[in-house]
């Protein structure tokens, strides 16, 4: 297929990790991705939405007003149980506007300090809008799994140290980028944002 023939779609995200792991996740598709860092003109979101759902939409919408391209966003939470689903929307900002993951990491396991293994269960949760002209859709990918006491591996992002999956003894960030395409949340949403794309 020709790059002409391609379909261009705009993931609209300036974060690195998740570009790579999107691109990953697209790379047998016919698309020609571009991102936030690609396109000149789209704005900076404020992702001041009560829920995931609403923040990917934002996301979305503003950039595809911006740039008149088919655009896919996605905002994830983790959940965890006992802090009633906390950080959940807050998940990125968890210990203030500029934490770093290592800081967000660090307030999780102190927010956690002292509870039993058997109630540490969160999951993390993908929400990826898809808007275009005449479409507006929403997808979800969820993983169970649970949280544990230190951080454990290198790859992966955000809360990947501290996250088992149910079924799995590696955490995410034990796991190459293959492995955890395979399975995560976010590879979830994306296989079913392809589904839509691919029935447009």
């Amino acid at each position: 297929m020709t790059a002409h023939s391609m379909k261009q779609l705009l993931i609209a995200t300036h974060n690195r990790h998740k570009k790579e792991e999107i691109a990953h996740l697209l790379a047998n598709e016919s698309y020609d991705t571009k991102d936030l860092d690609d396109v000149s003109g789209a704005p900076a979101t404020i992702e001041d939405q009560p829920t995931l759902e609403g923040n990917a939409l934002k996301k979305a919408r503003e950039a595809f007003a911006a740039t008149g391209m088919l655009t896919l966003a996605d905002d994830t939470g983790l959940e965890v149980y006992y802090l009633r689903l906390e950080p959940g929307v807050y998940s990125a900002r968890y210990a203030g506007e500029n934490a770093t993951y290592a800081d967000n990491n660090q307030k999780m396991l102190a927010a956690l300090q002292g509870v039993p293994s058997r109630r540490r269960s969160a999951r993390f949760r993908t929400v990826v809008a898809i808007v275009g002209k005449d479409i507006e859709r929403t997808v979800e990918g969820c993983v169970e799994g649970h949280i544990l006491e230190a951080a454990r591996g290198t790859t992966g992002f955000g809360y990947d140290p501290l996250f088992v999956p149910k079924g799995h003894t590696k955490t995410y960030a034990e796991m190459s980028l293959e492995e955890k395409n395979t399975l995560s949340h976010r590879a979830a949403a994306f296989h079913k944002a392809v589904a839509v794309l691919k029935s447009l």
